[in-house]
């Protein structure tokens, strides 16, 4: 059986990974300016795919710990925190 605590830090965690994919959907496509705009946006959905299949089941785990509000916090506080050391921010 998974005790509390650990159900509180897997969504947090999972938020993270989710996080670092999706930074890669948005400005990864920044470093392949001579590849057609399909490509790269066939690719951003692809790689956000990944995103969302940890994105929603954090969602889903931390809603029986966090609250929504909660929740959308944590994302939030993880994406401003993780984005300046993005090595797209450079």
């Amino acid at each position: 059986m998974v005790s509390v605590a650990e159900n509180s830090w897997a969504p947090i965690l999972m938020l993270m990974a989710s996080n670092v994919f999706m930074t890669f959907a948005w400005y990864g496509h920044l470093r392949f300016k001579e590849q057609p705009l399909v490509v790269v946006i066939l690719a951003s959905w692809g790689i956000a795919l990944f995103e969302y299949c940890l994105a929603v089941p954090a969602n889903r785990l931390g809603s029986s710990v966090y609250s929504v509000a909660q929740l959308k916090t944590i994302q939030e506080v993880i994406t401003l925190t993780c984005s300046p050391l993005s090595p797209f921010s450079c």
